[in-house]
């Protein structure tokens, strides 16, 4: 009960990188800015209907924290910072807060803590029923060209939008579409209250671009990133920035990193 993932090493003694993915990524997605941390090992992972893992078929929330335990586990990952982006983010804050055993330190981008509101909720999963009929039936460029028209990816350029939409094609149709019913936001449970009782350091990033998620991240008790010239897919627009921001969490909050 493991997923699919690439390592990377780095020196002993430090705390794993455990990266994780947005919707339809895989784990190449945070290896650009990754690479720019090489004294760190990582962890880059396919999560459920993705990439090597789009066979692996989940219910729910928990579900994709019990693969993800298990994965760490089977690595013999005993001390790790989880980062991710956007879906990869959610999941990695769920994660965090079930108290998971050798938990350093949550950063994520652009990642939403959960609706508050019933009549979101239910817009949310009519919303993404309606997307995950149409990745199921419908070829997935055609798919992937409305999806990058929504306006949380307004900052991306027509060439922008075209390299994800080629990118993106490879994936599995009706994977992506059972996981984005397995883990709509609609299902997700507020984790605001949890994350400030939190006992490990939280850290948000977003680009400058993503108002959406610059407000989100207000509403949280975490220190805040602000990403240059870049919007929702900050990691992706700005590597260099994130990979600095990273790099600065890390030193102050490591003391014995060389």
């Amino acid at each position: 009960m493991t997923l699919a993932g690439e390592m990377r090493a780095g020196t002993p003694g430090l705390p794993w990188l455990v990266f994780l993915h947005g919707f339809s990524g895989d784990c190449r997605e945070w290896q650009d800015v990754g690479a720019r941390l090489p004294d760190y090992p990582r962890l880059y992972l396919d999560l459920p209907g993705h990439g090597n893992a789009q066979d692996i078929a989940v219910s729910g929330f928990s579900d994709v924290h019990q693969w993800l335990k298990a994965t760490l586990l089977s690595y013999n990952i005993l001390n790790y910072w989880l980062v991710g982006y956007s879906l990869g983010g959610r999941i990695a804050m769920y994660h965090a807060c079930q108290q998971p055993d050798g938990l350093a330190g949550l950063i994520v981008e652009g990642a939403h803590p959960g609706l508050s509101d019933a009549a979101e909720r239910t817009a949310r999963w009519q919303s993404d029923s309606r997307w995950a009929l149409r990745f199921r039936d419908e070829p997935l460029e055609t798919v992937f060209n409305a999806w990058y028209q929504q306006p949380v990816f307004a900052s991306l350029t027509d060439s922008q939008r075209g390299e994800l939409v080629t990118l993106r094609r490879q994936n599995s149709g009706p994977a992506l579409g059972a996981m984005l019913m397995a883990t709509s936001l609609a299902e997700q449970p507020d984790l605001r209250r949890a994350l400030s009782a939190r006992a490990y350091p939280f850290y948000y990033l977003y680009g400058d671009r993503d108002d959406k998620f610059a407000a989100l991240a207000a509403e949280l008790n975490a220190e805040r990133h602000v990403i240059p010239n870049a919007g929702h897919n900050a990691h992706r627009e700005n590597p260099v920035a994130v990979a600095a921001s990273l790099a600065q969490i890390l030193r102050l909050r490591i003391k014995d990193t060389p």
